[in-house]
């Protein structure tokens, strides 16, 4: 896992603590520089070794000084300084919507406010409202954003955890006296943020599979280890270590990875046929007086695979993104359990964007890279103007028409199909922020809330959908996890309408998205609606996001001919009616 990430977050860290005790210069260079390491492909470790930083734009000789101090010492000084003049926990307290850097300064100031119990407290004795620049409608605002941030902060996203799940399982696998390895928990049932990074591994000696982890150069810190557990911290994240005899490999692997309902299930329905099952093997306790008195009473049937633990009570083997109880294991044991579609079934991407707007590619080079991840075709969706967009961001409907020509220009020349389409702003009253005759003229457009992201948005979205000009409702509920819940909608209203009208629905590959859900997949799959997985990609390396995405469409039972860019060229054209 690259350690960009990780790098990134104490930089910015740093510029919120500068402009939080008032400097006004400084942190905008260390969040251009901390999201230029986020978006550069090559580890900021070796760049450090190659003495090539200051070759990412915006780190200059001063920044890449304390990278490197950092990736050395484990720490940067001038970081530990910011910390110690203002004790605060600024991660925590910025995760509340409405709170930024200055606020915290503000309110550190003023009433001593340090962490988010701080802040609970002071909330609710209405010290807030008395601070000058606050009033009753910040405090209250500040009071109903503390749940959500302080369920946000117990949870990591899956962006962030699968990669670093990926190189914990590549150091142990390394192993030979490991035998096998897998990810479990919710991060195998791909949910969108975890808990923990749990991690399954077979091994005859418990204590050595359990130093394989403890001993490695990633780790920072040792929690606890036992025999055959250990928990450790690596780049910040909890990884937890289970070791369990090669033998019962499989029984452990499906009691881990959950979800609890889907387990409880599946005890009761062994409980009928006289078995019983745990993370030790499937039993035959039809001959056993107690079969409570011990966790390995009986005649053991299964457990080396998982396979074979489901076979044992006459189930199919399920994917692990459905075991949430949502039908499953009735689904299993009728042998109609969905064909689900597969990242490799998934041809192309219809929501990019590029230098027009936002994005950090041209259109040549967005369509190049699109190629070079296997894409078959690409749409080019910039942002137009209108409710959400700050900065000068969207584009005007003059420039969406000269956008529209560039990206015919490079269709022309590329080797893949390229709509020319935008992405367009959903308003207050479900209107879309470009002018008609503009949407008419162009492949694809994606229609998306960006404002006004609370309460209910059913009817909003209902009427976007019926606009005649529209062909993807893009990040239906405009979550972004950790950050924001969103709009509460009423999905299986919505992909009536959406099937009615043709219009897909998106779910966006972004990690910090991941939006549709799962569970609203199933809702629209089951609507007859049709899905489409975006990544949204606002660079080139954001077109790595597509499994994520891909599995989130998983976890709602979708097969691949639910989903629209399963389709080649000529099959998306026709949805789009062109």
């Amino acid at each position: 896992m690259s350690r960009n990430p990780e790098v990134a977050a104490r930089l910015e860290e740093l510029a919120d603590l500068l402009e939080a005790q008032g400097d006004e210069y400084r942190p905008r260079s260390y969040r251009t520089a901390a999201q230029n390491l986020r978006d550069e492909p090559r580890d900021v470790a070796d760049l450090a070794a190659e003495d090539a930083l200051q070759d990412v734009e915006g780190v200059g000789e001063s920044i890449a000084g304390k990278v490197t101090e950092y990736l050395e010492t484990g720490e940067i000084a001038a970081l530990e300084d910011a910390r110690e003049e203002l004790p605060v926990d600024m991660p925590a307290l910025t995760a509340v919507e409405g709170v930024g850097p200055k606020t915290v300064g503000e309110l550190y100031d003023a009433l001593g406010v340090t962490d988010l119990d701080d802040l609970e407290r002071a909330a609710e004795a209405g010290e807030i409202r008395a601070v000058e620049g606050f009033g009753e409608k910040s405090e209250a605002n500040i009071r109903e954003g503390i749940q959500f941030a302080r369920q946000s902060r117990e949870r990591t996203l899956l962006g962030d955890a699968r990669p670093l799940a990926d190189d914990v399982l590549a150091h142990l696998d390394a192993d030979p006296a490991i035998e096998r390895v897998e990810a479990a928990g919710s991060l195998r049932r791909w949910r969108p943020t975890v808990g923990d990074v749990d991690v399954l591994a077979a091994a005859e000696s418990g204590p050595d599979a359990v130093a394989t982890l403890t001993d490695w150069e990633r780790v920072g810190s040792v929690i606890e280890a036992g025999d055959t557990k250990a928990s450790v911290r690596v780049a910040g994240e909890r990884v937890d270590l289970r070791v369990v005899d090669p033998a019962e490999f499989g029984s452990a692997l499906q009691y881990f990875t959950g979800s609890r309902e889907h387990n409880i299930r599946l005890r009761n329905l062994a409980l009928d046929a006289d078995l019983k099952v745990n993370e030790y093997g499937v039993f035959d306790v039809s001959g056993v007086a107690d079969p409570d008195e011990g966790q390995r009473v009986g005649e053991r049937i299964a457990g080396e695979t998982e396979e074979g633990v489901y076979a044992a009570l006459d189930l199919d083997w399920m994917p692990p993104e459905l075991r949430e109880d949502t039908g499953e294991l009735d689904a299993a044991a009728d042998g109609t359990l969905p064909d689900l579609v597969e990242t490799d079934d998934v041809r192309g991407d219809l929501h990019v964007h590029t230098d027009w707007s936002d994005g950090a590619e041209t259109v040549a080079d967005m369509v190049a890279g699109a190629a070079d991840v296997g894409h078959e075709y690409v749409g080019v969706c910039d942002h137009a103007t209108g409710p959400g967009m700050v900065g000068g961001v969207g584009l005007a409907d003059d420039e969406l028409r000269e956008l529209a020509a560039t990206v015919r220009e490079v269709d022309d020349e590329a080797d893949i199909d390229v709509f020319a389409g935008v992405e367009a702003n959903v308003d207050a009253d479900g209107g879309v922020s470009v002018a008609d005759e503009v949407l008419a003229g162009l492949d694809l457009v994606v229609a998306s809330p960006h404002s006004g992201l609370d309460g209910d948005g059913t009817d909003r979205l209902v009427a976007a959908v019926r606009h005649p000009e529209v062909d993807v409702l893009g990040h239906p509920t405009g979550r972004l996890l950790n950050q924001r819940p969103g709009l509460d909608l009423d999905v299986e209203r919505l992909a009536g309408a959406a099937a009615e009208e043709e219009v897909a629905l998106e779910v966006n590959a972004n990690p910090h998205r991941l939006d549709l859900a799962g569970e609203g997949v199933k809702t629209a799959v089951e609507a007859g609606a049709t899905v489409v997985v975006d990544t949204d990609a606002h660079g080139l390396e954001e077109y790595d996001y597509l499994p994520f995405g891909v599995h989130t469409v998983r976890r709602g039972w979708a097969e691949a001919g639910d989903v629209l860019n399963t389709r080649d060229a000529g099959g998306v054209r026709a949805f789009l009616g062109d």
